[in-house]
Order: structure tokens, then sequence, then C-alpha cells
């Protein structure tokens, strides 16, 4: 049985093909068109899959879309005429959005399928299951786990805002559910706003700069702000918001300002505007109240499945400091969570839904899971690199694998910022080592050369580590593993430096570049680290460049963070990767066994008009 997955029209568009139930190919349509976080329809990403998997559309069983838009469309209605006559503006903006396009998603799309074969696009069947059972079973199917209880968290899906299921064998039952408003999802949301951060993008450097707060009577006074105000939590999980200080509802914006104002003492900050520590303490506080509600649906959830694994899916299973702490919590033995937990890996769960629900198909449970690494998307073939050389005039050096990691390895270890490319493309927002810029960890400086001379992006922002899952212990308190970067451990003790006396009362500035360990460049401001662990198994040939490494500095550690710059998606093609690195101060780019120096490369036209697009923090 042959399966088409979509998500579109929300966040991130994405597709992704089961055959008889294993997935074979997934990818985001943002890598395929350069615009971050493309939401429209994916046929950059569907055409990949069908070539990946020498499918036609005439080959598929079902076409399925990630969530129920007429149910979506019923909430809306609903919440207009339940907050009336407040939302009035947004009421007359998205009508007509929703009349012409999503209340007649069916037909837009089997005209958009058209595009690739208009006969097969007629005579598919399209199925529509709903968007938290999506979330579900993206993260359930996959998981090692015959017996899970399910937990999803996002903003809003039709109805619903986070979930407690079962998962048994092939099936999937829905025990709780939270519905809108009420939303753990859009509060974390509405601080990203307040915080002048981009909403449903943006959620993950509130995250980061959570850890520059400090603790004491700012953030204990915002903590019970936040639950004395805006939120009430339930043990059961469940919460309540209370809509006097939000505008997400009806509204064109997430909070109400001059409430939010009067609360907290300061205005939402300009997105450009210098960080306080007023704005560190608030992040803090937030990331503190969502921990809470995590933990509560967490432990919710084990009282009524008495199952001692968890499966986590939803936008905001993405805070990997939650996740960290909720691991380590004890709640349950064992935690998968879905590496593209959030819209795009909604494709995934879809289909994944249809095959073993609807079409009652038997599951099969596969270690050490069924994502394949994340490892879904695309190759890049060394036609491609030949491409690049004509068309650019490039020089590279291509080396047999014995030389190759030696070589590469010895490049990082000088301070040499050397962007990899290997292998197929990953599904879901991280670069697992495929897609990635690395650097090396025990650099003072690499944090900042990395965030203000490649990366372009706010200073704050923290590096992952990815380390040989052999020698996680070495270096971390982390206990298992962490394939997919979804969890924030603590660096060990014998790695980390004194503080200083006065480092509390520093600014963020001032905290940032203390080195805080031997490995000072993924050491976050509170001794934490976003974890990668690098498996033989799933990626040989970045653990052989970490082995090699491991080597010649007796460091298992290398920076991973994705190869691309703020405002672009990760690259996909060997274009992508060369202009990238061209644009960039990056010295290596390494594409398959091919190894282009900055120094051998004729100069880029538009390098300079570029790098003046991207205003730095």
């Amino acid at each position: 049985m042959k399966i088409l997955g979509l998500s579109a029209f929300y966040h991130d568009a994405a597709a992704a093909i089961l055959v008889d139930g294993v997935i074979k190919a997934a990818a985001q349509e943002e890598r395929f068109t350069r615009k971050k976080h493309d939401s429209g329809f994916p046929k950059h990403a569907i055409q990949f899959c069908l070539e990946e998997t020498a499918l036609s559309l005439s080959d598929l069983d079902a076409v399925v879309f990630y969530d129920k838009p007429l149910l979506k469309f019923e909430r809306l209605l609903e919440t207009y005429y339940g907050f009336a006559p407040r939302g009035l503006a947004s009421f007359i903006q998205s009508m007509p959005v929703w009349l012409r396009e999503k209340m007649f998603l069916k037909r837009i799309l089997r005209e958009s399928l058209g595009e690739i074969d208009v006969t097969s696009a007629k005579q598919v069947k399209l199925l529509f299951p709903e968007h938290h059972l999506s979330h579900a079973a993206s993260a359930f199917y996959p998981s090692p786990f015959d017996h899970a209880a399910i937990v999803t968290i996002d903003g809003v899906g039709e109805w619903t805002t986070a979930s407690i299921c079962q998962g048994s064998g092939k099936d999937i039952t829905i025990l709780k559910e939270l519905k809108f408003p009420h939303s753990i999802g859009l509060l974390y949301s509405a601080f990203t706003y307040y915080l002048g951060f981009k909403v449903n993008s943006g959620e993950y450097k509130l995250m980061g700069l959570a850890p520059y707060g400090n603790e004491g009577p700012e953030t204990e006074a915002f903590v019970a702000t936040i639950k004395s105000e805006l939120i009430t939590l339930y043990k059961d999980g469940s919460v309540w918001l209370n809509q006097k200080y939000f505008n997400y509802a009806t509204g064109l914006r997430m909070a109400r300002d001059a409430k939010w104002k009067k609360l907290f003492g300061f205005a939402r900050r300009d997105s450009e505007t210098p960080i306080g520590q007023h704005h560190c303490n608030l992040a803090l506080a937030i990331q503190k109240v969502t921990e809470e509600a995590v933990m509560n649906l967490a432990k919710h959830a084990r009282e009524i499945t008495g199952s001692e694994n968890l499966c986590l899916a939803g936008g905001v299973a993405l805070n990997c400091v939650a996740n960290g702490k909720l691991r380590n919590s004890g709640i349950f033995q064992d935690i998968y969570i879905q590496p593209a937990s959030g819209d795009a890996g909604g494709a995934i769960g879809g289909a994944l839904a249809a095959y073993h629900i609807k079409f009652d198909q038997p599951r099969q449970v596969t270690l050490p899971d069924g994502m394949s690494g994340a490892y879904l998307g695309n190759a890049i073939d060394d036609k491609s690199v030949l491409k690049v050389h004509h068309r650019y005039q490039a020089v590279s050096k291509k080396y047999s694998d014995d030389e190759l990691y030696p070589q590469v390895a010895g490049l990082l270890a000088t301070g040499k910022i050397v962007g990899w490319v290997q292998g197929k493309m990953e599904f879901g927002p991280r670069a697992l080592g495929n897609r990635s810029i690395l650097g090396d960890p025990r650099s003072g400086d690499m944090q900042k050369r990395l965030n203000l001379s490649i990366k372009y992006r706010e200073s704050f922002r923290p590096f992952a580590p990815a380390i040989l899952a052999e020698e996680v212990d070495q270096c971390f308190e982390l206990n298992g593993t962490s394939p997919y970067m979804l969890l924030v451990d603590q660096v060990k003790g014998t790695l980390l430096q004194e503080k200083p006396a006065d480092y509390d009362q520093r600014d963020l500035a001032g905290k940032l570049y203390f080195e805080r360990s031997t490995l000072p460049a993924i050491t976050h401001i509170d001794n934490s680290a976003r974890i990668q662990t690098v498996h033989q198994e799933t990626n040989p040939r970045f653990h052989s460049l970490l082995t090699a490494f491991q080597r010649q500095t007796h460091c298992p550690v290398l920076i991973n963070t994705s190869f691309n710059v703020r405002g672009e998606p990760i690259v996909s093609s060997a274009e992508d990767a060369y202009r990238c690195f061209m644009r960039t101060e990056m010295e290596v780019l390494v594409i398959n066994n091919h190894v282009f120096m900055k120094a051998d490369q004729p100069e880029f036209a538009d390098k300079e008009n570029w790098q003046e697009a991207f205003t730095l923090d």
C-alpha cells in the first residue's frame, strides 16, 4: 500500500510517502522553494517523494491531508461569534481567504495535484484525519514502543490544543483533549511576540533567551503574575487562559500590548532593539510556567494510561529544555519525541494514521525507530557537484574516505568553520550532520564567530554539540541517547569553570562571553547543552568525522548547527550549499568527498549586497 501525506496552508508545508507502512521519503517545501516556512502547496516536495520512490500519483492508494479544514472553519466562525463585536477587522481579513481557498480544500488539492498528473488527481482517494491525531500518529507509529502514552501539545489544530492518547499496537485511542482558546502553545507564542520575536518561528529564540534570566525577585514576580493573571494550571494538565489579556482568538496580534505593559512594567520589545535583563527574566518566567504545564500533562498521562513509555509531538515538543527535564523527572521509563514535531511532521502522521487506522494495516515496531535518523530527503550526487564547478568556476579537491575524515578533522582542529553536506537531507527543523555547519567547541570565540559572521543572527543564540554516542557520558549528564537534538541536559561538572563573583550582576553580553567550560562554544549560560548523539548505524559518515576529530584532539564533540543563515531555509542542493558558503565567512565546504577551500574560489559577485540584507544584533 502506497500513501502520500501532506501538510500545507498554515505553517510548514511538507510531503511524505509511505510504502507498506514504511516512511520512504519526506521533505519540506521550503527546502526547494528557498522560502523559509513556506506554507504553500508542497508541489516540489511531492515531486521529490514520487521520484525518490519511483512512483506516480496513479500508484497511490490515498493522499492524506493532515487536518480537517471544515472543522477548523467551524472553530473560526464560532470563535468570532462568541467574541463579537471584537475581531471585526480580523474577520474581514481572514474570511475571503477561507472562502476562496480553505473552505474548498478538496477541490484545491485535486487542482494542485493535477499539475503533476491531471487524470490521477481526479481519481485518487483524499483523506482528512484530525490535526492532533496526525501529531499523535507521527510520534507513536515510528516509535520503538508497542504500547505508550501519547501527549500532543501545540498552538491549535481544529479545536484541540493538547491531547492525551493511548497507543497500543496499531491503535490510537484519544483519551482527553484541551480545547481552544486555552492553549499552552499559544501562551508561549504570545510571549514570543511580546519579547520581539516572530510567532511560529521565534519560539526557539525565546527558549534560548530564558537561561539569561536571573533566579530572583523579578523572575519570581513575573511567574506569580503569569499564574495569577494569565493562566490557571490544573493538576490534570489542562489550563485556562484569561482572554482579556490575549488577542489571538479574533485579532491580528497575539496579546493586548497595553494590558501586558501594566502587568509586567515594560512595553513590548521591538525586534531590533537591545535585549535587557527584564526581557531575559520574563523569558525565564514563561519557560518555567510552560515546563510546569508540560510536566502536569505528562503526570496525568502516566496516571490514566499506566504506560511506562511516552511519545511526544506538536510544536511544544520542540521545547528541548522542557523535554530534558521531563526525561530526567522519572515520570516515564522512556520517551520518544517525533523529530519533526511541528506541522511538517503532520504529513508523516496523517499518512501513518490512514495506513493503520483507516486501512486497518498491521504495525511492525522498528528499532531504534521508524524515522531512519530523519534522513528522508534528497541526496546530492557528484553530477550536481560538477554543475557547481561549471557554473561558478568553483575549485575543489576530491579525497577518498580514508583521506577525507582526517583532512577535515584537521581543518576543524585549527579553527576552520566547515560546511558539511552529505547523504540525504534531514526532515524536520534540525540539521543532524548531513546539512550542517561544523566548528571546534573548544574555541572561546567560536560562538561569536558563527553567530555574527556565518549565521547572521542574534549573538545570544547557543550552538548544539554533536557527540559520538558511545562517548556521551564523558561530557554530559545525559542518561541515554538524543539522536534528534531534542533534549537539553547539563555539561559534566568536571568540564565546568568557576563563575566570577559578579556573574549574576552582569548584563547579557557580560554573561555571554564568559567561558563556562572547556567546551565553551556549546555550553549555554546555565551550563546546559542541546545534545545530539551521533550513531554509526544511522550516520556512519558523520560518525567517522567525529571519530577522526577525537583521534586528533581527544575531544569527541563538534559544534553542529544548520547549514543556513538567518532568514533562509537549510540548504538542500549542492548549489544552495556553495552559494551560502561563498556569501558568508565560512572557510571550508565539503560536499560528499569534494573539499572546497574559500581561498581557492573565484570572486563571488553578489556577496556584499547579500550580507547587507541582514541586520545584526
